[in-house]
């Protein structure tokens, strides 16, 4: 993950080093990925997301398309 000032600041840094764009996020996101991914984790009770309760964490939190898909 990289942290850029907009989505303008995205394309010129992949542009120069013609790779292809990935998904963007707020730093929102990001925080509510962080703290719903890792709220559990030391849990004795934690398990590993399927790949269906990751997607629909992902979902919840608007992150959404084909960069958030697995299957």
């Amino acid at each position: 993950m990289l942290a850029f000032r907009g989505e303008a600041h995205v394309e010129r840094w992949c542009e120069a080093r013609r790779i292809p764009q990935g998904a963007v996020f707020g730093l929102d996101q990001a925080w509510g990925l962080g703290r719903e991914w890792y709220a559990d984790k030391l849990s004795p009770e934690w398990h590993r997301a399927t790949p269906e309760e990751a997607e629909a964490t992902w979902a919840r939190l608007g992150l959404t398309g084909d960069f958030w898909r697995l299957a």
